[in-house]
């Protein structure tokens, strides 16, 4: 039985989640670590809570592993890996990226002297933080709820925007948009692998490569290698 208490009380959350964030990265603009404890209260703290407090959201089977897929997704995560890599090479020229490092040195202190432990850090926690958010928490509590198609669209669009308030000084309006709709299109892709799963381990392997090959493109806009 849909329970429209249940559905509005997920999306305040995804909702209010993500404007606390937006908040945190556009006005506080701590540095990472600070940004990261935050993230973690609102992003795995604040679900978990609800779910105890209300039952009924079955986050058990989102970590149980199976095998069925797992080449499928490493398969495609090397894909992404490739896309993103081959894509900044192909585009990087004719963009600026100059203000990515200038953005994150004075927005959250990350410099190329502790890059390497924010990129592990990204790459691991943060991508597994954000699968659990928008699609363990958010995708498949809709679905049950509201329906498929409304879970995609507002999974994958919380996903997108979430990231805007980040990433607003970072490029120029049409790299800028151009990624917004990346992330869209990324957040319905990750959609579609747990669902196939029924776990956030397949968008969680994608998500670590995408990770990777973004945090690589840091390594050089930084000079490390």
């Amino acid at each position: 039985m849909r329970s429209r208490k249940k559905i509005i009380s997920v999306i305040a959350i995804m909702v209010l989640s993500c404007l606390a964030m937006s908040f945190v990265d556009a006005v506080i603009r701590p540095d990472y670590a600070v940004k990261s404890i935050i993230k973690v209260m609102l992003f795995l703290t604040l679900p978990i809570g609800y779910a105890l407090i209300t039952g009924g959201i079955p986050f058990r089977r989102l970590f149980t592993f199976e095998r069925k897929g797992l080449s499928r997704s490493l398969l495609l995560g090397l894909g992404v890996f490739a896309l993103i890599l081959g894509g900044y090479f192909l585009i990087g020229p004719f963009f600026d990226f100059s203000k990515v490092t200038g953005a994150l040195q004075n927005n959250l202190g990350v410099d190329a002297g502790n890059f390497i432990f924010v990129a592990i850090y990204i790459s691991i926690v943060n991508s597994l933080l954000e699968e659990f958010f928008f699609r363990g928490f958010a995708f498949f509590t809709l679905k049950e709820q509201v329906g498929r198609r409304f879970a995609y669209l507002f999974s994958a669009g919380a996903f997108a925007v979430y990231h805007i308030a980040m990433m607003t000084s970072w490029f120029s309006v049409e790299l800028f948009l151009l990624l917004i709709v990346s992330l869209f299109v990324a957040g319905l892709l990750f959609n579609w692998l747990n669902e196939r799963n029924g776990n956030i381990y397949a968008s969680w392997m994608v998500h670590m490569f995408a990770n990777l090959a973004i945090n690589i493109i840091g390594f050089m806009l930084f000079g490390i290698i």
